[in-house]
């Protein structure tokens, strides 16, 4: 069975709550906001062994943390100060015990050998290379492009230099194929989100909606990621809960359902 995570910051509740309705929840581990939720700069020798005590009183894990910046690595403004926060996001992931650093890295050019494509590759693998002394993976989250287009895009790094978040749910709100984007890109995945969204016509693009309600085929994907011998873990999101709490639980709940043979 793939262990499952939860996002601290869909269940709306300060940090030390958020973990112990995390433990009641019976998730396997969580992932941490790194930006909002704890600081690199705040995390002392004293808060390392303060947070990992929590951790353990209450079973969990650090699956993966989070460091989401205003604009991507794409974004040439104020460029400098935002690699070097994530590089100290990702020696405090490490120091956590976390694997895995989940951000998005900007809008990526359908002409891959577009000037600002290279560039943007530049600083990946300067952000690779970082996360490799670290120990530390960088998963850039899917959701803003298609599943092709980002392999495509990707394949242009050494291999095995950067991973992928996979996001089903945002792929679907942004009018691409989950399946497709997932075929495409499953070599790079390293950690996967529990959400779901369909198609709004009258919008004009799809809205989140709880796991199991939309049209991500989570059977499908959950097959293909025991096929492919996946070892990370699908955290569970909730984006804007009405009901944080209930929401993951049941979110929960479905994907263990979906895992029992």
């Amino acid at each position: 069975m793939i262990p499952l995570s939860v996002q601290l910051r869909s269940l709306r509740q300060p940090l030390r709550k958020a973990l112990q309705t995390a433990g009641e929840l019976k998730a396997n581990a969580v992932e941490i906001d790194l930006r909002n939720e704890v600081r690199p700069e705040e995390l002392t020798k004293t808060g390392i062994r303060h947070l990992k005590k929590l951790l353990a009183d209450y079973n969990l894990k650090i699956a993966s943390v989070s460091f989401p910046t205003r604009r991507g690595y794409n974004v040439l403004d104020d460029l400098d100060r935002r690699v070097a926060a994530t590089k100290a996001a990702m020696t405090s992931a490490y120091d956590l015990g976390a694997k895995v650093l989940v951000n998005h890295i900007g809008g990526i050019d359908q002409e891959i050998s577009a000037e600002s494509n290279a560039r943007l590759l530049e600083v990946l693998h300067d952000l690779a290379r970082h996360a490799d002394t670290c120990g530390v993976t960088f998963a850039a989250k899917t959701g803003q492009v298609d599943g092709p287009i980002m392999k495509q895009f990707l394949d242009r790094l050494p291999e095995g230099s950067i991973g992928v978040d996979f996001d089903p749910g945002a792929l679907i709100i942004n009018g691409f194929s989950a399946d497709e984007s997932y075929q495409a890109l499953a070599n790079y995945v390293v950690n996967v989100r529990g959400k779901d969204g369909v198609k709004d016509l009258a919008r004009g693009r799809g809205i989140e909606v709880p796991l199991g309600r939309g049209t991500v085929d989570f059977p499908l994907l959950i097959a293909s990621l025991e096929e492919a011998r996946y070892r990370g873990y699908i955290c569970v999101e909730r984006e804007h809960p009405e009901n944080p709490v209930q929401e993951v639980s049941d979110g929960l709940e479905f994907l263990r359902n979906v895992q029992i043979p």
